[in-house]
């Protein structure tokens, strides 16, 4: 896994133009998964149920993974539509984030280099106008700490920009702590050493936020 921050759609964004009497609307989403983005596949079928075509192709996951990425062409000519589209998704390093061309057909063939154009251009300019924010990766930490502990675990979540899921008090200070999953090994570090060895925290499951 990339532990790398990546950028992720912040809000749905509808954009469209013509081309040659044809209009192409782009319908853009975040998408986590593979089955959030055929969900929003299937919600914009139904939203533009009269359209000769329905493109699309998603990103379900980070940018650098080649395991979620899928297109169709749906009924345009192989390779016109759902690859250029892909082409651009990828380009622009967004991740989670499905991509719909509809088009109504103009009575003006476009020829496949003019469906490519069409296409893809659609999508870039739509691309251009989408609001992105930055996906951290997250890893969980479990600790267990004296009170006279806890300003150095304060002060490190305020040098790695992490910050406590959970926290119960007791006779000793117990939780759960989430460290960018890529500063963990550090941070793991610099604990044990400013705490003199008395506090360890113990890698989780990783998430994403």
């Amino acid at each position: 896994m990339n532990m790398s921050p990546y950028l992720i759609p912040a809000a749905p964004l509808v954009w469209q133009q013509e081309i040659k009497k044809s209009r192409f609307i782009a319908y853009l989403a975040h998408t986590p998964d593979a089955q959030a983005a055929k969900e929003f596949i299937d919600a914009v079928r139904a939203k533009e149920p009269a359209a000769g075509h329905h493109c699309w192709a998603f990103v379900a996951g980070q940018p650098s993974d080649s395991r979620v990425l899928g297109f169709s062409d749906d009924g345009e000519p192989s390779g016109t539509a759902g690859k250029p589209m892909l082409a651009q998704l990828q380009g622009a390093g967004v991740g989670e984030i499905t991509a719909v061309v509809v088009r109504y057909f103009g009575g003006i063939k476009l020829g496949t280099g003019g469906l490519v154009r069409a296409y893809g251009g659609t999508l870039s300019l739509a691309m251009a106008q989408l609001a992105v924010i930055e996906r951290r990766i997250f890893s969980e930490l479990s600790l267990t700490l004296q009170y006279s502990e806890l300003p150095v675990v304060e002060f490190l979540l305020g040098e790695y920009q992490g910050h406590w899921q959970h926290i119960d008090y007791g006779a000793e200070i117990s939780g759960v702590l989430a460290v960018e999953m890529r500063d963990v090994a550090d941070f793991c570090r610099q604990l044990l050493d400013r705490s003199q060895g008395r506090v360890i925290a113990t890698p989780l499951t990783p998430d994403a936020g």
